[in-house]
């Protein structure tokens, strides 16, 4: 198959949108069946597998990998940066339009192979390594990838142990580390949709953990996702913004968790800056908007404000808010799940709010938490404009 049919069938986002801001994730429906490629007969590995004819990326694939190998037959195609075809090749044979979304994280360069079944029963895996101009743009990449809507959903792909950061699904997986994320899909023509998702959960889980020990980089998140709470956080229920967090302009890098508890749902918002007085810059920018009330006795500074509405029905979504509070070179926020707010009307949508007592205690909890030291938080990339998912809102006044 294609490098083209396989990114068609997998990515999720759109790339319409006139700034990212106005991305949203959209509900992780199947991908349509890809065409027909040929099967790999068996024996199609006994050689050990097709060269890696790309110098840069050869050390971060094994030829072979549990039973697969990459394929004899076919191609390595190579995009952007000392590759054969040029970027805008990548927009118009490999990510069609979806390639602008992956731009404004800062793709640098693209890597499309194919893994097939050595024993002839028909199954391949096709793999797109994208390279980006950061770390914080490759991460963020990653995390929009993943939490294509709701976390708390159960279709949403479930943590792997591969990589800095991995995820998988039924028939495709996700690995980051450093500047790169691994886009990976199984298809086999031949498998009931039974058989598919217990024979792609075994080759996925093993290819993406080589290629997650294969590429560059730490396996540590960027300091405002590790400072997120990881009690009552859903599974993979982070989303990294490397610069306009949550529509606001040039407010970090900066990471939103997604968390539950029972029935109650809430989000957290950690913006780290280099210092106290960028951090200042943050805050300044996120009360400034209309609707900010300032509240007293929380931090250094802190603020109730309302969060810029992600999509096209901005109109009839429902009003988004947080408390905000910044201490140090740290912004804190906590506000209501936007997606309960989405789901509910009327009163039952003042039920699912996180109440003013509710934030001022999870706030009092983050706020004791140890920030990073100053100069700790990496640069955020100019260049890097993250598509934004629902916001979280906040408690009630």
């Amino acid at each position: 198959m294609s490098s083209r049919s396989f990114v068609a069938s997998v990515l999720l986002l759109s790339a319409a949108c006139a700034s990212c801001k106005d991305d949203k994730p959209r509900s992780d429906t199947p991908p349509p069946p890809p065409p027909e490629a040929p099967v790999a007969k068996a024996g199609a590995c006994s050689g050990g597998g097709g060269e890696l004819s790309d110098a840069i990326s050869a050390p971060f694939f094994a030829k072979t990998a549990g039973g697969y190998c990459v394929d004899p037959q076919g191609e390595i195609k190579t995009y952007g940066e000392k590759g054969k075809l040029s970027m805008d090749e990548v927009c118009t044979t490999a990510f069609d339009g979806e390639c602008e979304v992956y731009k404004r994280f800062g793709l640098k360069r693209v890597v499309s192979l194919h893994y097939v079944d050595g024993s002839g029963k028909g199954g391949t895996v096709e793999v797109n390594l994208s390279q980006f101009a950061d770390v914080p743009g490759a991460y963020g990449m990653y995390t929009l990838r993943v939490v294509a809507g709701d976390p708390a959903e159960p279709s949403t792909p479930k943590p792997l142990a591969a990589g800095a950061a991995a995820a998988i699904g039924t028939g495709r997986a996700y690995v980051w580390r450093g500047q790169h994320l691994a886009e990976l899909q199984y298809v086999n023509e031949n498998e009931s949709p039974e058989q598919l998702a217990k024979s792609s959960e075994a080759i996925l889980t093993t290819v993406a953990k080589e290629v997650g020990e294969r590429l560059p980089g730490p396996t540590t998140l960027p300091p405002a996702a590790q400072l997120l709470p990881v009690d009552k956080r859903v599974p993979n229920g982070i989303v990294f913004y490397p610069k306009d967090v949550l529509g606001w302009n040039a407010t970090g890098p900066g990471a939103v968790g997604f968390y539950k508890d029972g029935d109650r749902r809430w989000r957290v918002l950690a913006i780290v800056k280099d210092d106290a007085d960028q951090a200042k810059d943050s805050f300044k920018t996120i009360k400034s908007k209309p609707g900010t009330l300032p509240v007293s006795a929380t931090g250094d500074e802190a603020a109730h404000v309302v969060v810029p509405s992600a999509g096209e029905d901005k109109a009839s979504a429902p009003k988004v808010e947080m408390l905000v509070a910044r201490k140090g070179n740290v912004v804190w926020g906590v506000g209501d799940e936007e997606y309960v707010l989405r789901g509910a009307t009327g009163v039952d949508r003042d039920k699912v709010r996180v109440t003013k007592d509710e934030a001022v205690a999870k706030m009092k909890d983050l706020l004791a938490t140890a920030a990073p030291a100053a100069g700790a938080a990496p640069a955020s990339d100019a260049g890097a404009k993250p598509a934004v998912a629902p916001a979280g809102s906040a408690p009630k006044k």
